[in-house]
């Protein structure tokens, strides 16, 4: 099997993912949307990673995805609703036994990439890195933090895992990656939401904990009803400290409706409340929440699924 790391996306995640491997001596490939991007990528000649007063330029290969060579591994670090299309463009590539590496934000994407690839082992993560893009192809590392790996079919480590560990890539296999996952998407579903409506960054919400609170009473329910009771312990308290501790930062979801992009809306806040109508849950402040965000992104012209 080759030891190729093929990465689809090269945003944030993706491109610092792709610099620590390739800097560990990795073979890594960039797959990337079409021609015009790949031109232009070469005419930059390679990414660039920006960690503190350091910086760092990585000439990686990158090809289409209209490439021919088979793939055995790859990380899919695109968005979420671009995660299914993108891997049925794929699916011909990959080979038998292939494994992909999900670092999808919420939950709902990594189904939607299983049901297209069955030959193929997925393997979902979870991450609280911190990166964003100072430009195409220039990426700056921002905050320390943790990816959690794992496969809730089959639960022995991949025989590659300690490439992240010779990466400098903190990491760590884990049976319980689900409620990983699922602690996440109330994470998210209790802030990013809320600095959208509220128009501020992370520490605007300390104005609004009552808000915050009510919220999080409604998702440590629906997580007790998914069979996440782990996931629902302490919520309001993590919620709080994640407040604190990223007060200057703009939330994921804040960025991208300030950039007119698409958000991942429907894998975060809609997928809790597909899964509260579901299990015949009413959530009504968490589904009022959704409406209300869905409301707003239409207002902005924005798509709201």
């Amino acid at each position: 099997m080759s030891s190729t790391w093929h990465i689809l996306g090269a945003g944030s995640l993706g491109s610092l993912w792709a610099c620590r491997l390739a800097r560990a001596g990795k073979a890594v490939r960039l797959i990337l949307r079409d021609e015009q991007r790949l031109a232009a990528y070469q005419a930059a000649g390679g990414l660039t990673l920006l960690e503190q007063d350091l910086t760092s330029h990585y000439a990686i290969p990158a090809e289409t995805d209209q490439a021919h060579a088979p793939i055995h591994r790859l990380l899919v670090a695109c968005k979420a609703y671009d995660a299914a299309p993108a891997i049925a463009r794929l699916a011909p590539r990959l080979a038998a036994g292939a494994e992909l590496v999900l670092l999808q934000n919420g939950l709902g994407s990594q189904d939607e990439v299983a049901d297209q690839v069955p030959h193929a082992r997925c393997i979902f993560a979870s991450s609280t890195e911190g990166a964003f893009r100072e430009d195409d192809w220039r990426v700056r590392f921002a905050g320390q933090g943790f990816n959690w790996l794992g496969d809730p079919v089959n639960p022995s480590v991949p025989q590659w895992f300690d490439d992240l560990h010779d990466a400098a890539i903190p990491a760590e296999w884990t049976v319980d990656i689900l409620t990983r996952l699922w602690r996440k998407l109330a994470l998210n579903c209790a802030i990013n939401p809320l600095t959208v409506l509220h128009d501020c960054h992370n520490g605007g919400l300390l104005a609004h904990l009552e808000q915050v609170s009510t919220l999080c009473v409604e998702l440590a329910d629906l997580l007790r009803r998914c069979g996440q009771p782990e996931a629902a312990e302490g919520l309001d308290e993590q919620v709080q400290r994640v407040i604190l501790a990223t007060a200057a930062n703009y939330s994921s979801m804040y960025q991208d409706v300030r950039h007119g992009r698409r958000t991942e809306v429907h894998y975060l806040l809609g997928h809790a409340c597909r899964a509260a109508a579901r299990h015949g849950l009413e959530l009504p402040h968490l589904e009022q929440l959704h409406q209300r965000l869905v409301d707003n992104l239409k207002a902005r012209g924005l798509p709201s699924d």
